[in-house]
């Protein structure tokens, strides 16, 4: 009788463990899909678009207008839950295009050879980093577009994280230069 007892004690933690496991695979990207940062609809931005699984957040993904938003996000260190995956699109994909770069063409984060320093804008007007699969497809690109062909981990936090002059606005050295100026009129 004791033998049963642990052997149905065994099982009960078995299920539970499984019930713990969390279901990281790439959602598919819908209408429903909003960016993290911007709580936009992804669908009406141009370019390739990223998702990240959180651990304790099973119900959805955080979804990312852009890659290079995804990958800040990764990279800054005040996140409030470990990040188990994270997913780009494969720009590389058949049927993959800037308008739109597919629903379910997910690759890892890690897999992916990007092309960074493209002259190409992301859907929230950002300089852009572009994964692919392939290596050869990352090349091509570049090959078109500029830029450089590195892995995740050679990805500059200053092509990520850096700020971004959009649509005129300045840049914080702009306006710290314009500080300066207005501090040495008024003599201080």
């Amino acid at each position: 009788m004791k033998a049963l007892g642990f052997t149905l004690a065994l099982i009960v933690l078995a299920a539970c463990k499984q019930e713990a496991m969390q279901d990281t695979s790439p959602v598919s990207l819908n209408a429903d899909a909003v960016g993290h940062y911007c709580q936009m609809n992804l669908l009406e931005h141009d370019g390739p678009k990223g998702q990240a699984h959180l651990a304790g957040l099973p119900a959805a993904p955080l979804f990312f207008s852009q890659v290079r938003d995804a990958v800040a996000y990764m990279r800054m260190p005040e996140q409030s839950h470990a990040i188990l995956t994270v997913w780009v699109n494969d720009m590389g994909a058949e049927g993959a295009t800037w308008k739109a770069p597919g629903a379910d063409n997910w690759i890892t984060a890690d897999e992916a050879f990007y092309v960074v320093g493209a002259q190409v804008i992301g859907g929230m007007g950002a300089p852009e980093v572009v994964p692919f699969l392939q290596e050869a497809k990352a090349a091509a690109f570049a090959e078109i577009n500029g830029g450089n062909v590195m892995r995740f981990a050679e990805i500059p936090d200053s092509a990520v994280l850096a700020p971004v002059a959009l649509d005129g606005e300045e840049t914080d050295r702009e306006f710290e230069d314009r500080l300066r100026a207005l501090s040495r009129e008024n003599g201080e």
